[in-house]
């Protein structure tokens, strides 16, 4: 999921020979979770089919105030309720004459009538040849379109319909998807914010094929991050080695093995970073000999036994260094005596909070979902029930954000 899923966008589609654009417009904003509503004008219909952008919104394509099923009746295309439903509406391509259409607030169509029924942030793309762009009236309607809180996205230099080369195309599809998640990620409560999380199990070598680990998917960590990057943040993930199909997009991930590689990369980021979530589980002891060739039957480097040190505590290090502002999240699962396990490791680790993983045989490791209870300082406990891991770490990015990042 990303910034424009479920959102409502009305799709505004005018006279211009851009409007093949349209249609890869329409499946970018779907194929990024938006629901599209196309609004085209007559004119533009001369260039795209209300049948292509149909198939590709999957909402039948209003153009006209009255769709006449027959001389008598016809069914009315309310413009005001369109303009209430919609998150953002987009114009694109925005013609001149469009532009200056919604300039003077002539609304002789349903494209314009919309228009000025929007009660949500409009955007335009504007779309002619070069001498229309450059024309003052053109540049007079964009400026005073901008003046009145439309966003207007810069038409780029390049080849146009007519032969020229200069400014008046269309911003491309996956541009104008980028500056519409920019636009959204700026609203949100952690932008500006960094957050690093650290996700999946360690691998402790004990030969090039042999390792102590865990069957930690990193499922839970990455559904952190991504609720993190939705809620605005720029998002670190520093996961460990796992095989498990994970949706790493929009995030810087970091990928690592030992538990002291994992270390090294938070310590590296740590600096900068306004919310640290670890939980990954990390091993707590590694093979104090890691030996450089396979250990093999009945050879000398046949094992009695494994002597195991102490691997460093992730968690307790970053709280030891951490400044005031900055809050650090643990990850807690114990088999017993959990709660007050978890409130131990809340003062000794000086973290802000802990989450405890509520461990059954349908949660924790390898499970799609889990149940947890969070853990403040001073403060009640706050239980979420089983639920997906994507589920659940929408919900605790939201408490993090409600307890220490809300103005």
């Amino acid at each position: 999921m990303g910034l424009l899923t479920n959102r409502k966008v009305l799709l505004g589609v005018s006279g211009s020979i851009a409007a093949y654009k349209s249609a890869h417009l329409v499946r970018e904003l779907v194929r990024n979770g938006a629901e599209v509503q196309v609004v085209m004008t007559e004119a533009a219909k001369d260039f795209v089919t209300p049948l292509t952008l149909g198939t590709l919104s999957g909402k039948p394509v209003f153009s006209r105030f009255i769709e006449r099923e027959n001389e008598l009746y016809g069914t009315w295309n309310n413009h005001v309720e369109m303009g209430l439903w919609a998150d953002l509406m987009l114009v694109a391509p925005a013609s001149s004459n469009t532009l200056a259409k919604m300039a003077s607030g002539a609304s002789d169509n349903l494209l314009t009538a919309v228009y000025m029924s929007a009660k949500c942030p409009v955007f335009v793309a504007p779309a002619m040849d070069l001498d229309m762009y450059a024309n003052g009236a053109t540049s007079q309607n964009i400026e005073l379109l901008s003046e009145r809180g439309v966003h207007v996205l810069d038409s780029p230099h390049g080849e146009l319909a007519s032969g020229l080369t200069g400014k008046g195309r269309m911003e491309e599809p996956e541009v104008i998807v980028q500056q519409l998640e920019a636009y959204f990620k700026a609203q949100q409560p952690l932008y500006g914010r960094k957050v690093l999380v650290n996700a999946g199990p360690t691998h402790e070598h004990i030969d090039p094929v042999r390792f102590l680990g865990n069957n930690s998917s990193g499922r839970m960590g990455v559904a952190l991050a991504q609720a993190a990057f939705r809620l605005g943040a720029n998002v670190t993930l520093v996961l460990g080695p796992t095989l498990a199909a994970l949706d790493l997009s929009n995030l810087t991930v970091l990928r690592v093995v030992s538990a002291e590689q994992m270390w090294q990369a938070m310590e590296g980021d740590y600096a900068d970073a306004d919310l640290i979530i670890c939980s990954a589980a990390v091993s707590d002891f590694t093979p104090k000999t890691t030996f450089a060739q396979k250990a093999k039957k009945g050879s000398k480097a046949t094992l009695d036994h494994i002597e195991l040190v102490e691997t460093r505590d992730i968690l307790a290090s970053l709280g030891a260094v951490k400044r005031p502002e900055q809050k650090l999240v643990g990850f807690a699962l114990e088999t017993e005596n959990g709660p007050e396990n978890a409130q131990q490791k809340l003062l000794k680790k000086k973290a802000d909070a802990i989450v405890l993983n509520i461990l059954s045989g349908v949660s924790g490791f390898e499970h799609a979902t889990n149940a947890v209870e969070v853990f403040f300082p001073a403060t009640t406990p706050v239980t979420f029930p089983l639920q997906s891991k994507e589920f659940l770490g929408e919900s605790l990015m939201k408490l993090f954000v409600k307890q220490w990042f809300t103005k």
